[in-house]
C-alpha cells in the first residue's frame, strides 16, 4: 500500500513537470524599444509618454512574449544615419528613426500575415512623443481604451494584447538570444522534490520487503 502511494505521487510530479514545460502563458502585442548604441533596450515608458530627442532610434516589434525579459527585439537596420539619410534636418523640427518589425507568421493572429519589416524617419516638432512620430509614418494606428498600442499601419486588424499559449523557444534574432538552459527542463526545486520522493519510496519498499521476509 505504501509503495503504491509513493509511486502515484512520483508519477504526479513527473506529469506536472511535463505539462509545465509544454506551454506557458504569453501575450501577443507590440513591444516598444530604445536603441542604446548597438543594442535594443526595452522601453520603460509607453510610446504616448516617451519624448525622443533628435537623432534617437526607436523600435517596435510584434510578437508573442511572456514578459519583457523574453520579448523579441526588432530586426533589421537600426542606424539613424541610414534610416534618416533622405530626410534632411529642418529648423524647429527633430528627426526620429523608427524600426517597425511586424514579426513572424508564427506570432500573427489567426488568418493574418505580417507585413514586411520596415524603417521610417519621422520629422516632428521638438516636443512630440514617439506615438506622434509614429503616427506621421505608419497610419492607421489603433489603441484600446487603456491607451495600449494595438496596431501599427493597420496590423493586426483585430485583437490587442490578448493572452495566448506559447511554448518556450529560442528567440528569433541573434540580438535577442540568451541562455535559457535553466528554462528548458524541470526546475531545481522540482528535481529535488522528485529525488526526495524517490528516496522515500525506496525506503518504504525496503521496509515492506523486510517485513515480508521476517
Amino acid at each position: 500500500m505504501i509503495r503504491r502511494a509513493v509511486l502515484l505521487l512520483l508519477a504526479s510530479l513527473l506529469l506536472c513537470a511535463g505539462a509545465g514545460q509544454a506551454q506557458a502563458a504569453g501575450y501577443r502585442y507590440w513591444s516598444f524599444w530604445d536603441r542604446d548604441g548597438d543594442r535594443w533596450v526595452y522601453s520603460t515608458q509607453g510610446p504616448s509618454m516617451a519624448r525622443p530627442s533628435d537623432g534617437d532610434v526607436q523600435g517596435f516589434r510584434f510578437a508573442v512574449s511572456e514578459d519583457s525579459s523574453e520579448a523579441a527585439r526588432p530586426r533589421g537596420t537600426a542606424d539613424f544615419g541610414t534610416i534618416c539619410a533622405k530626410t534632411p534636418a529642418r529648423d524647429g523640427k527633430k528627426r526620429v528613426a523608427l524600426v517597425i518589425d511586424s514579426g513572424t507568421k508564427a506570432d500573427a493572429p489567426q488568418g493574418e500575415s505580417p507585413p514586411p519589416a520596415r524603417t521610417a524617419c519621422a520629422r516632428v516638432s521638438p516636443d512630440a512623443t514617439t506615438a506622434e512620430a509614429l503616427a506621421t509614418v505608419a497610419k492607421p494606428l489603433r489603441y484600446d481604451t487603456n491607451a495600449l498600442l494595438c496596431a501599427i499601419a493597420g496590423y493586426p486588424e483585430k485583437g490587442c494584447g490578448e493572452q495566448v499559449a506559447s511554448s518556450r523557444s529560442a528567440p528569433a534574432t541573434p540580438a535577442a538570444q540568451k541562455d535559457t538552459s535553466d528554462d528548458n527542463g524541470p526546475s531545481l526545486g522540482l528535481l529535488a522534490g522528485i529525488a526526495v520522493v524517490t528516496a522515500l519510496g525506496a525506503a518504504a519498499i525496503w521496509q515492506v520487503r523486510r517485513r515480508d521476509q521476517a
